[in-house]
């Protein structure tokens, strides 16, 4: 370990997929890249949080009988499927795994050192709280119409006023809540 306790970094200097972390220009190019390529083969735009819904309305319709979803308020208007945007969000996690894989930073832990030194070890206290704040986030992507990839890449890349007045937003509460959450005394 380095003295900054990050994990050191693995293979030539000149692979980046092998680096603990990664440079953040070169990612922000390739997300670009990303986008355009979205743009130009499948006419849409990067985006998480309609998928899950529509994923989930898909997954909800296979055990209960599509009629019944089809009867739900929200999924007559977001239609349940599985198609390109599925297989982004899909693909989206594993490449994530696969980078930390190959960065040396994978590992698996009921509670994280970061929030055991704030809020105990709690396993059950853990999972609730990551899935609560995983239901609030989501219930705020969709009540926004979006989400971090679509509100904040795809429109900033669009240059929609939206985009940019959700970045502003998303990174003023993230720091009021990563002050409350994490600020000690």
């Amino acid at each position: 370990m380095n003295s900054d306790s990050s994990p050191p970094n693995r293979g030539p200097a000149w692979c980046q997929i092998t680096k603990a972390w990664w440079n953040a220009y070169a990612v922000g190019a390739g997300i670009g890249i990303v986008s355009i390529l979205a743009f130009v083969l499948v006419n849409k735009p990067l985006g998480m949080s309609t998928e899950v819904s529509k994923l989930s309305g898909w997954v909800t319709g296979m055990v209960t009988g599509m009629d019944w979803v089809k009867e739900n308020t929200y999924w007559a208007k977001t239609t349940p499927s599985f198609g390109y945007s599925t297989v982004f969000l899909i693909f989206t996690a594993v490449g994530a795994l696969l980078s930390s894989l190959l960065g040396g930073t994978f590992r698996l832990e009921k509670v994280p050192t970061v929030w055991a030194e704030r809020f105990g070890n709690s396993v059950m206290k853990r999972y609730v709280g990551a899935f609560l704040g995983g239901a609030i986030l989501l219930f705020g992507a969709r009540l926004a119409g979006g989400c971090t990839s679509g509100h904040g890449i795809s429109g900033t890349l669009q240059l929609a006023l939206s985009g940019w007045v959700f970045f502003g937003v998303m990174f003023v509460s993230g720091v009021i809540a990563a002050r409350l959450l994490f600020h000690k005394g």
